[in-house]
């Protein structure tokens, strides 16, 4: 897998500088950053059984097939790895919480029992709990190999505080973590927090304009806890997102990525991911909810968004929910997860930022992502 790992990671090099790419380096970004994640991917998808024929034959596709389709093929790739994620949370909560369930029935059963018959015992029904995040966490790195935990960064500049680890191994194009929050698409801009005054540090923006706040969220509690949408709102809409999610998700944690300190690389990239909302049995493990009308779909002239009167999901017949994950960019094990912000030359960049030269080179430094 060694040998295979380095000719993939040979073809991006290559792939990145290939006059086919779009001259607009915000564009050029997005294609390359596709690219990369169409090869990490795939590479993942072939699994430990993978040879060099099969290596070969995905890079061919890189070199041959259109930028849409390799978009929708990192969107299946990276929805056949979310899909299992899901399964596996399942296979930890539904029992546990059934059998939460039944010991509470039988609990009252008992209590009405023995209320009946003046009898009183301790040991009468045998207690059960609900699982905590750190029970959860545990029994997902048991079935997937790893999960994820947040302690003091390694960072050394003061402002890095808490970072994200990885405890465990995964191989690359392996998807790490979700980006949770409210999802705003550009019509809702001014209902962002701290958005314009560039006072929350918990944004994220995909290259589509789509900007999730991880700020509702932020802190994960120990209990079984529930987030309804319109609770994790601050502003409600009628139109607002009701979805219930699963606040226990170990994964849902990417918003405690730090960016690298000065001569390191980054080890995860952004990967958008437009989950299916079809998908009920998997909802509740999407860390996110949509702020406002989802159906506003709008077009990109210049620095400025203007409605089309077209919406982007009534073109398809599955609506999606825009969200962010957070792809290993090589083999990774027991160690703090890295991201390049890539914050955007324009602005003046706070004093421990400092740029990734192997991708921003790349990529022309023009997009800001965090």
């Amino acid at each position: 897998m060694a040998f295979l790992f380095q000719k993939f990671q040979e073809a991006v090099k290559t792939l990145s500088k290939s006059p086919t790419f779009a001259r607009d380096p915000r564009q050029l970004q997005f294609e390359v950053d596709i690219n990369r994640l169409f090869l990490y991917t795939s590479y993942n998808r072939l699994g430990k059984n993978a040879d060099e024929v099969d290596a070969e034959e995905i890079i061919e596709i890189a070199n041959k097939a259109s930028f849409a389709d390799q978009q929708m093929q990192v969107q299946e790739n990276v929805h056949s790895q979310i899909k299992t994620f899901c399964l596996r949370m399942d296979e930890i909560l539904i029992p546990n919480e059934k059998m939460v369930n039944d010991h509470l029935k039988l609990s009252q059963q008992a209590n009405s029992s023995l209320h009946h018959s003046g009898l009183c015992s301790a040991n009468a029904v045998s207690k059960q709990r609900p699982l905590s995040q750190a029970d959860v966490s545990q029994k997902l790195k048991d079935k997937l190999g790893y999960t994820l935990n947040i302690k003091p960064s390694q960072i050394s500049h003061k402002n890095s505080g808490q970072g994200l680890f990885l405890d465990g191994a995964v191989d690359l194009g392996a998807v790490l973590a979700f980006y949770p929050g409210v999802v705003y698409s550009p019509a809702y801009y001014h209902y962002v927090p701290g958005y314009h005054d560039e006072q929350n540090p918990y944004l994220i923006r995909r290259y589509d304009g789509t900007v999730i706040d991880a700020q509702p969220w932020v802190c994960r509690g120990d209990g079984p806890e529930r987030f309804n949408g319109r609770k994790m709102l601050e502003n409600k809409l009628d139109n607002g997102d009701d979805d219930v999610v699963e606040r226990r998700n170990p994964l849902a944690v990417a918003h405690f990525a730090n960016h690298p300190a000065k001569g390191l690389l980054p080890n995860v990239m952004i990967c958008p991911y437009d989950f299916p909302l079809t998908e009920n049995s998997m909802r509740v493990y999407i860390p996110n909810i949509s702020f406002g009308n989802a159906e506003v779909s709008l077009k990109r002239f210049g620095s400025f968004w203007f409605k089309s009167g077209i919406s982007r999901n009534s073109q398809s017949q599955v609506p999606t929910l825009k969200t962010v994950v957070l792809v290993a960019t090589r083999a990774l094990e027991d160690e703090e997860l890295l991201l390049n912000y890539r914050l955007c030359n324009s602005k003046q960049w706070p004093e421990w930022y400092a740029p990734v030269d192997e991708e921003d080179e790349m990529t022309g430094k023009d997009e800001s992502s965090r």
